[in-house]
């Protein structure tokens, strides 16, 4: 599929997803909004693709924000719709079943913060800087920061991040666990993609069960989260892909996975 606002590159089970608008600094409007909810869906089923790095195009942003422009017109209604639809097409990304990297140069703000916040693991630029800037505005985070920033970071931390609009460098986000690694501008990108086939060389249905566990089980009592955890681990030790695994170690090879 061809889109307007997005690039999506295919390489050895791989998907490179970049938002393509550098001189908007590649600011979410609807329609890039539309693009990432098909991409992604598309990439869902899609067998040859076992990860995702997604980034954005150009030296100065991953992703600016929203399009002020167009949250400038809403009224109560359409705000909440736009909000809800945001965070539908963030949840489909959060719950990919597979490994999602965000590749953060630049400015990650407001809706650009909360794409990175959605992916699974953040690989940072030295230049790197992230917020949610919305309060300046006279608004909130509507695309789901307000839930997956304290989760991350704590509550005390994101209400700090949450309720002054500042922005955190690099290496104040490293500290706090916003992102997972700090590198040169240059490595970005190669650093992300490395770090995803250092994930994808695992077993596939190991990784969505992984995934599976950990969002299924952050909201729920830890007795819970772990039946549902014995529950996946039970299912996987019934699949080729983990008797391929255990053989493989005894017998001192790389596994053979084949997602079964």
């Amino acid at each position: 599929m061809a889109y307007e606002n997005l690039l999506v590159e295919k390489k050895d089970g791989v998907a490179i997803v970049t938002v393509n608008r550098p001189d908007k600094l590649n600011a979410l409007n609807g329609r890039t909004i539309e693009e990432l909810d098909a991409a992604f869906s598309a990439l869902a089923s899609d067998p040859e693709v076992r990860g995702v790095v997604v980034t954005g195009a150009g030296e100065k942003a991953f992703v600016a924000g929203a399009d002020i422009e167009e949250l400038s017109g809403l009224d109560a209604e359409a705000g909440r719709a736009l909000s809800e639809r945001g965070q539908r097409v963030f949840d489909r990304i959060e719950w990919l079943g597979k490994p999602v990297v965000a590749a953060v140069g630049g400015f990650a703000l407001g809706g650009g913060c909360e794409l990175a916040l959605a992916c699974h693991v953040r690989v940072a630029s030295e230049n790197a800087s992230l917020g949610t800037p919305e309060v300046k505005l006279g608004l909130l985070c509507g695309y789901g920061g307000t839930q997956r920033l304290p989760r991350l970071v704590g509550r005390g931390a994101a209400l700090e991040i949450l309720l002054t609009g500042e922005r955190v460098k690099a290496a104040e986000a490293l500290r706090l666990g916003l992102v997972n690694r700090v590198v040169a501008r240059e490595d970005l990108l190669a650093q992300a993609e490395a770090l995803l086939r250092q994930m994808i060389a695992n077993g596939p249905l190991a990784l969505r069960a992984t995934l599976e566990a950990v969002h299924g089980g952050l909201d729920r009592p830890l007795g819970e989260a772990q039946a549902g955890e014995a529950q996946l681990f039970g299912e996987l030790c019934g699949t080729r892909d983990a008797r391929e695994g255990t053989r493989a170690f005894l017998e001192k090879r790389a596994p053979r996975f084949e997602g079964r």
